[in-house]
C-alpha cells in the first residue's frame, strides 16, 4: 500500500472499531426500545379493536334494517374481526374485517364478496352507505343494476335512499325503473346507434319537459297517453316535494 494512503486506511480502520465498540449495549438498548414500542402498538391495536367490535355491532343493525326496506327482509348483515395471522405489528392494526351478509332468511351469513349478486351487491352497497353518510369522504358514487328483481313500493324506497345519499354526495345510477328515475335530482338519457357500421353511446341532459316525456316512456311503453304523462308528471313532483 502506498505511504499516502496508510492515513487514510487508519482512519477507515479507526472508525470502523470505534463502531464496533459498545455495540452490545446498543443492541440491548434497540432491543427496549423495540419492546417499549411493540407494547404501545399492542394497546393501540387493543383499543381499535374495542372501537372497531362497537362499530360493526352499530353498522350491522343499521345495514341490516336498510336491507329490509330494500327488499331483503330478514336478510342479516354483520361485520366480522378477523385476527391477523402474524405477530408482526401491522399498520391496519391487529384484525380485519369482513362483511358478511345472508340476503334471505335461514341462511347462514357468508362473505359478500362471494355470494351477493349483482342486484344484491348494489342495494347492500347502497345500504352501507345510506348507514355510514357523513363517515366517509368518497365524493362520488356509481349504481348500476341496483333496480334488478325489484319493483313497486320496494323500487321507489331505493329511489328515495339514492335521493338522499345524492344530498350529501354526486350519485349517478343507471336504472330503468320509473320509480327510482323519478327520485333523481337530475337527468341523462343514454342512447346507442350505429352509424358506419360503428357503434356510437350519446348521453344527454334532460330539461323539465324531456324529463317527463322519458319518465312517461318508462311508464307506459309503446303508447303514451295523457294520462301516463300526468303520471310521470306527479311521480317528478312527489319526489321534489320529499
Amino acid at each position: 500500500m502506498p505511504l499516502d494512503a496508510l492515513a487514510a486506511r487508519r482512519d477507515a480502520l479507526q472508525e470502523e472499531l470505534d463502531g464496533l465498540s459498545g455495540a452490545g449495549e446498543r443492541a440491548a438498548r434497540l432491543g427496549r426500545e423495540l419492546d417499549a414500542l411493540a407494547r404501545d402498538w399492542q394497546a393501540a391495536a387493543s383499543r381499535l379493536g374495542q372501537s372497531r367490535a362497537a362499530a360493526a355491532a352499530r353498522l350491522g343493525q343499521a345495514v341490516a334494517a336498510l336491507m329490509s326496506e330494500l327488499g331483503m327482509g330478514g336478510g342479516v348483515f354483520t361485520v366480522a374481526l378477523e385476527p391477523l395471522d402474524t405477530t408482526r405489528p401491522a399498520p391496519q392494526g391487529a384484525e380485519r374485517c369482513e362483511f358478511l351478509v345472508s340476503a334471505n332468511p335461514g341462511q347462514p351469513p357468508r362473505a359478500l364478496r362471494k355470494v351477493a349478486s349483482g342486484g344484491e351487491l348494489a342495494r347492500i352497497s347502497l345500504a352501507i352507505e345510506v348507514a355510514a353518510l357523513g363517515l366517509d369522504a368518497v365524493p362520488t358514487m356509481v349504481f348500476d343494476e341496483v333496480d334488478t328483481g325489484i319493483g313497486g313500493a320496494v323500487a321507489e324506497v331505493v329511489g328515495q335512499k339514492l335521493r338522499a345519499l345524492g344530498a350529501e354526495r354526486q350519485v349517478l345510477c343507471v336504472t330503468h325503473l320509473p320509480q327510482v328515475a323519478a327520485q333523481g335530482h337530475h337527468h341523462y338519457r343514454v342512447s346507442k346507434a350505429v352509424e358506419a357500421d360503428a357503434t356510437h353511446s350519446q348521453v344527454e341532459g334532460l330539461d323539465p319537459k324531456a324529463r317527463v316525456e322519458e319518465l312517461a316512456r318508462m311508464l307506459g311503453g309503446v303508447e303514451i297517453t295523457k294520462e301516463v304523462r300526468a303520471n310521470a308528471r306527479q311521480m317528478l313532483s312527489r319526489a321534489q316535494e320529499s
